[in-house]
């Protein structure tokens, strides 16, 4: 019976360990909770926070210093939401090289 109360214990906490904490409901210790937000950036989203509630990764990742696309993905992957989504990652495209046309009689670039 005691061994079945502690896997029970050891099974919730294991899963509060990985609960998700919303940047926009959580306290400075759950966000300090998340690995890779120190105390420092806790405050930080705290404070812009103040300012309104971050309306998606975007607002965050502009209001919050030292929070660009591949901290966002560590946070996000540590537990970090914002408004209960994960971050996703937007790849701008890459812009093709212009095509080059070799013209008969023409001196070949160098």
């Amino acid at each position: 019976m005691l061994k079945k109360i502690l896997a029970s214990l050891a099974m919730l906490c294991a899963a509060a360990a990985f609960a998700a904490v919303d940047a926009n409901k959580a306290s400075p210790a759950e966000l300090d909770g998340v690995k890779g937000v120190g105390p420092a950036m806790s405050q930080r989203i705290v404070d812009a926070r103040k300012q309104g509630e971050f309306k998606s990764w975007d607002d965050l990742m502009a209001r919050v210093k030292g929070v660009k696309g591949k901290k966002a993905e560590k946070l996000s992957a540590e537990g970090l939401t914002v408004n209960g989504q994960a971050y996703k990652a937007t790849s701008a495209p890459v812009a093709a090289k212009p095509a080059t046309v070799a013209v008969k009689g023409a001196p070949a670039k160098q």
